[in-house]
């Protein structure tokens, strides 16, 4: 069963990371004939100035939910505390309880290096619950172990850099020339944050910087826009380059 599984989820920190980072991608796979699973550790509860984080949490979510429908996707909230995300045997259940689930071939997550710590957190909670998910003294309720490790990728921290200020180098580049428009919308599904990143972060026109990045990826490959990626080929995960089989001449690989 898992040979033909032509799942893909993308595990995130908060609500618009994936939409900054590699929705354009999962718009092409969708075409492709992939379902889309899409989840965030947290609400991104502590992402409003005006807001409490009851609130601030009931309206990403809807945020969220409403960009992932446009991938005909479903959303997933795993609930941890915004800021306050942690490696532990809780949060790590909770994890691996997703991968069980929905039972991808492929997952995308944060940068192991970026500038938040919730992003690395993340990152290294995918890791290890798609490597044990199959694990049967790990007990999840209601989910069965999934006895197939996916293909892991890291998605480019923001502004590509890392918590040093290096420039991160993809591995795989995307052209999602094509799909700009539909990444675009998903990210302008959040609305409650372009006053939270105005405010906090001193960025307008988050769109704006949205394109930037994925411009800056596309000038690699010699076209308008792109995402990066890097595979984890650690003992025990895949090793083949799925990207670039799935999506032909739209991945480029660097070695």
């Amino acid at each position: 069963m898992e040979k033909d599984n032509k799942s893909i989820l993308a595990i995130v920190a908060h609500p618009d990371d994936a939409e900054f980072t590699c929705a354009g991608t999962l718009a092409l796979l969708k075409k492709r004939g992939w379902k889309i699973e899409m989840a965030t550790m947290t609400a991104g509860d502590c992402g409003s100035m005006e807001h409490s984080r009851g609130k601030i949490s009931e309206i990403r979510k809807k945020e969220a939910a409403s960009a992932a429908e446009l991938l005909d996707s479903d959303y997933h909230c795993l609930e941890c505390d915004d800021i306050f995300l942690m490696y532990d045997n809780p949060t790590l259940l909770k994890t691996i309880s997703l991968i069980r689930k929905t039972r991808p071939k492929i997952v995308f997550t944060m940068s192991p290096s970026c500038y938040m710590v919730d992003h690395e957190t993340t990152s290294r909670l995918a890791q290890t619950a798609c490597f044990s998910a199959g694990i049967v003294n790990i007990k999840t309720q209601d989910f069965a172990p999934y006895n197939h490790i996916p293909h892991l990728y890291y998605v480019d921290p923001m502004e590509g850099k890392d918590i040093f200020g290096e420039e991160i180098k993809a591995s795989t580049i995307v052209d999602i020339s094509r799909e700009i428009d539909i990444k675009e919308k998903m990210l302008k599904c959040h609305e409650s944050q372009r006053s939270w990143l105005m405010a906090h972060n001193g960025m307008d026109e988050y769109t704006f910087t949205m394109k930037e990045l994925s411009q800056k990826r596309g000038s690699e490959i010699s076209t308008k826009y792109a995402e990066g990626f890097r595979q984890h080929r650690g003992h025990g995960f895949p090793q083949e380059n799925i990207l670039k089989k799935e999506l032909e001449e739209l991945a480029v690989i660097f070695n």
